[in-house]
């Protein structure tokens, strides 16, 4: 397993061992050891899969303090433009994004701390997206930003026209307008 750091502390990158052979593939997708040794120090408590058609952005999801999520994320079908936006008031970081592709070939993870939004965008005809979480859902502390936040400025890959939002999501609040309660602390 490999593990590369993001411009934005916090955020990393997995590659898993991948064993192929004439039957298919096999991959360790999770051990807690490992990835304890690697700085992923979280339980998670909660696995969560959708399947989404081409077109269609997720996000930007988070759950506010005391219920936030750290999550790690992976594509098991398909291809998608995974995004995490940096809300840590405090942060060098704070109001940037960082995306990756991430797909069934390579089957990187991206791991996404505490005190981030997420989304994502498929780029395939379909994607089956899978993530662990180290908090349950819990609908009173669900926020979201707009995915089309001007001040983001994100690049979803996929042209807006063309994109399928939830009406949820697109009526989201931008960035500068959202309710956040994460601090960054130096490590």
């Amino acid at each position: 397993m490999k593990v590369t750091e993001t411009p934005i502390q916090g955020l990393l990158i997995i590659e898993p061992s991948v064993f192929n052979d004439e039957r298919g593939y096999f991959i360790e997708s999770y051990k807690y050891e490992k990835y304890f040794e690697a700085g992923i120090t979280c339980a998670f408590v909660q696995d969560n899969e959708s399947k989404s058609v081409r077109g269609v952005v997720r996000g930007l999801h988070y759950q506010l303090n005391p219920n936030a999520q750290a999550k790690l994320v992976r594509v098991v079908q398909g291809v998608v433009f995974d995004v995490a936006v940096d809300l840590r008031q405090g942060s060098p970081t704070f109001g940037q994004w960082y995306g990756i592709e991430l797909n069934d070939r390579d089957k990187w993870q991206f791991f996404i701390p505490r005190g981030f939004a997420h989304g994502f965008a498929v780029l395939s005809e379909t994607a089956i997206f899978s993530y662990k979480c180290d908090n349950a859902y819990n609908k009173e502390y669900e926020r979201a930003i707009n995915p089309y936040d001007p001040k983001l400025a994100i690049n979803w890959q996929i042209p807006e026209n063309e994109s399928i939002v939830s009406e949820k999501d697109r009526n989201a609040p931008g960035i500068g307008s959202a309710e956040m309660n994460f601090i960054y602390y130096k490590p």
